[in-house]
């Protein structure tokens, strides 16, 4: 109980005083009610001859004792922000020590289709382009520090030149006449280009936030005048679950080495509300782990003992990524007999009713080829990386998919949580292996073929987002490759296609151009490589409103549709910006179709929603069914305990990242150039970005493993 204190040592204390709980380390205080006036009484007098002065000292004594416990507790949290920077300094230390890094070949899980790996010197060229303007921005900043010693300030920011030229030779020594030469090469030949670069990536910076702030007045709109999609009449009867008409339902869960997920998804799907004789279930399993193809195989078995339409399918020839695994599973026979199909991803778990809220738009309406449901995130405050995720995403799908559906009934399919018209996927040409994006490529060419398409925002899937900042920087390479791939081999089918011109406009200039290659572009190049350069060539300039305020206008409009993560908008703000070296070397690779444009790596899931692990699987009670056996169950034992000793030996570690350090150290060379001709906006924007570079470059801002 926590101790209460007679402040004036009386037992006639009559008010309620302040009462302190005791925790360790620190002190809380909590003040319940303030002293009354006859708390300032001596004994014995009347409120009316009570003495000032003694009062006065009582309340001198009791606010003494309410700043040292204020002082304590500052003291306490002081403590805890220097042990939060001890463990920081140590995870530092770790990263360092380890030396593992995003050069080493620590990519054993990527694959490559059968095609040949990204040569190494390719693959460090982009590093190498960074590490030269780090190198050439270290070599002018001692430079222009040495000018400042000497007394050669900037003026806003024309350099004052008379002082130098006072030696009998013209210049003020050796030093001068080289500054004076570099400052006449800075005006004639370098600023000029990397002013009109600046101006180019400012006007496509204003064309992406114009874009951006026409996607929001959409959404809007949307809200205000509440539209929604509108079932065609006699369709309410299905969603209801009445009595009615409920087509052939094919649902496929394409899985790859998913063995923390895999017992959550199926369960799920297993447990939709559709009539079991009009609903067939396909687990496809394309892992190439023996013991992850023995779990899921009795996780099958398990449900079709208990009455569920299910069927295990393996490919021998595991060719072309999670679209030769569709592909592969839509030539069997019997999906003939089935009108639309339904696709999972491992990890997404849909409610019972998925199906009755989605398949009854397609009733009455043949121009609908897909219906796309909204992802929902059972990790999304796991760390700050998932919570920046869930920014992004939730504008993705609130504002973006949405005003694309309702306004052009087109929007890019997700690969997940989606029904398929079977006719749509057929007539657009059925799945294709050319690209890492299988499923954006299916929806452009149907949308070529005229089919349209369904957002529904209040139909949502639970999924998972990455944890690691690894697992989610492979997953953007591959978002923002594949995309630069898909518009060279679509670019001639969509100027033959006969949809019409403002269709082609919005595939070719706001899909493809302005939203995959525009936006990683000139994030790059404007924040990480011009801003820089332009404070140690500062006859070429960036407004403040391009640094600051464009910035943070466009993060507030990002972060409306997750109200929850206003606290976070500075973070996303520098994360964003963080994210696009990732994010610009992976469309370089996607147009120009280098070797890392065809790496694809099956997202690490952490399977937080999934119940037990695998021994506990294999050690519950089965019940006795056809096709499982005593010896597969002990040879699943056997094998789950050699890969666990595997493990056991394999220590995993936090990566650091070269080419997120190496611009840390770029910008936080400018911000250093910046401060000695006090640019305030500049110098601040530089600095809490170099910052963020460097806590994502040393692996800080997600999953920490070691």
């Amino acid at each position: 109980m926590a101790p209460s204190f007679d402040w004036w040592g009386k037992d006639t204390h009559r008010g309620t005083p302040v009462v302190v709980k005791m925790e360790n380390p620190n002190w809380s205080m909590v003040e319940l009610e303030g002293p009354s006036e006859d708390d300032f009484l001596i004994a014995g007098e009347s409120p009316t001859g009570r003495t000032r002065e003694k009062g006065r000292g009582k309340n001198a004594k009791q606010l003494t004792w309410v700043l040292l416990l204020k002082a304590h507790r500052a003291a306490g949290c002081l403590t805890s922000i220097g042990s939060a920077m001890v463990d920081l300094a140590a995870a530092v230390r770790r990263r360092v020590a380890s030396g593992r890094t995003d050069e080493d070949d620590a990519d054993n899980d990527v694959t490559v289709g059968g095609r040949e790996k990204e040569n190494p010197t390719v693959k460090t060229r982009f590093y190498s382009c960074i590490k030269v303007f780090l190198w050439l921005s270290v070599l002018l900043l001692g430079f222009e520090i040495a000018a400042f010693f000497k007394g050669w300030h900037f003026g806003s920011p024309k350099l004052q030149l008379d002082y130098l030229w006072t030696s009998p030779w013209g210049f003020k020594g050796v030093f001068g006449w080289i500054y004076s030469q570099w400052v006449l090469i800075r005006v004639d030949y370098l600023a000029p280009p990397l002013q009109f670069l600046a101006n180019a990536c400012i006007i496509l910076f204003i064309i992406q936030s114009l874009d951006r702030l026409i996607l929001c007045f959409g959404c809007f709109w949307i809200r205000f005048k509440k539209i929604q999609p509108v079932l065609k009449p006699g369709a309410e009867d299905l969603e209801s679950g009445e009595k009615g008409y409920f087509p052939m339902v094919l649902v496929q869960i394409p899985m790859c080495n998913e063995k923390e997920v895999y017992q959550q998804s199926i369960a799920a799907i297993c447990n939709l509300d559709w009539p079991k004789t009009k609903l067939l279930i396909q687990v496809l399993d394309d892992s190439d782990d023996p013991t992850t193809q023995l779990l899921i195989k009795e996780e099958v078995h398990k449900w079709q003992q208990e009455g569920a339409n299910i069927i295990y399918r393996h490919r021998i020839i595991r060719d072309g990524y999670k679209a030769g695994n569709l592909k592969s599973a839509m030539n069997c026979s019997y999906v003939k007999d089935y009108e639309f199909v339904a696709i999972f991803d491992a990890d997404f778990q849909p409610t019972p009713d998925f199906l009755k809220r989605t398949v009854p738009h397609f009733k009455d309406n043949e121009e609908l080829g897909l219906v796309q449901a909204r992802w929902s995130f059972v990790n999304r405050d796991e760390n700050l990386l998932t919570r920046l995720q869930n920014i992004n995403l939730a504008f993705h799908f609130e504002v973006e998919q949405q005003v694309n559906s309702v306004f052009l009934n087109f929007f890019g399919f997700n690969g997940t949580a989606g029904v398929w018209r079977i006719k749509a996927l057929e007539d657009a040409g059925g799945w294709l292996e050319r690209t890492t994006v299988e499923d954006m490529d299916i929806a452009v060419r149907a949308h070529l073929h005229g089919w349209k398409f369904i957002f529904l925002n209040d139909v949502e899937c639970q999924c998972e987002l990455p944890e690691s900042y690894e697992a989610y920087r492979k997953q953007q390479h591959r978002w923002h490759s594949g995309p630069m791939q898909l518009f060279r081999l679509c670019l001639p089918a969509i100027v033959r296609s006969k949809i019409s011109v403002w269709k082609k406009f919005n595939l070719i200039f706001l899909f493809f151009l302005l939203r995959k290659l525009i936006l990683p572009f000139y994030s790059f190049t404007l924040f990480c490589i011009i801003l820089p350069m332009t404070m140690f060539v500062p006859e070429a300039e960036l407004p403040a409103w391009v640094v600051c305020y464009i910035p943070a206008t466009m993060s507030f409009l990002n972060i409306l549709p997750a109200p929850k993560s206003f606290p976070f908008i500075v973070p996303y703000l520098l994360f964003e910006n963080t994210m696009s070296v990732t994010k610009f070397n992976a469309m370089i690779s996607g147009l120009f179709q280098l070797g890392s444009a065809y790496e694809w790596v099956v997202t690490k899931k952490s399977g937080r929603s999934s119940e037990g692990d695998l021994v506990s699987l294999v050690e519950r009670e089965h019940k006795h069914q056809r096709g499982a056996s005593a010896p597969d169950l002990e040879e699943m034992k056997e094998e789950i305990q050699k890969q666990e000793q595997k493990a056991a030996l394999r220590k995993k570690h936090n990566r650091i990242y070269t080419k997120e350090l190496a611009l840390a150290f770029l910008l936080l060379t400018a911000s250093a150039r910046s401060l000695l001709s006090a640019q305030g906006i500049h110098f601040y924007f530089l600095l809490f970005q170099g910052i963020s570079f460097l806590l994502v470059g040393l692996d800080l801002i997600g999953e920490q493993i070691g």
